[in-house]
């Protein structure tokens, strides 16, 4: 397969392991919140989310670091469309939540 090909491959999982990530990281949050035990939702996300980051990375690169890189580059990508996306939804849930009040 073409070194190009890689690099677009290495993208896309480096934008989806980046919205499982921090897309986990909000849910994470979110969820123990309210939990009864939020020590155990918060460790065990951190270690799934990392694990799976890590493991992504490690065979997306295949000893290439320009590989690594760009899913790097697609990693941090997918931070900032779920920050956008999250903030959207918090805000949306926060005038629906306000208007039942009054």
């Amino acid at each position: 397969m073409n070194e190009v090909w890689y690099m677009i491959i290495a993208f896309i999982v480096g934008i989806t392991l980046g919205t499982l990530f921090f897309g986990g990281l909000w849910l994470t949050v979110k969820k123990s919140v309210t939990a009864k035990t939020p020590a155990l939702w918060l460790a065990g996300g951190f270690f799934i989310r990392m694990s799976m980051v890590l493991v992504g990375f490690y065979y997306v690169s295949r000893d290439n670091w320009q590989r690594l890189l760009i899913c790097l580059l697609g990693f941090i990508i997918a931070r900032m469309i779920v920050m956008k996306l999250t903030k959207r939804y918090e805000q949306k849930e926060y005038v629906t939540k306000n208007r039942n009040r009054s």
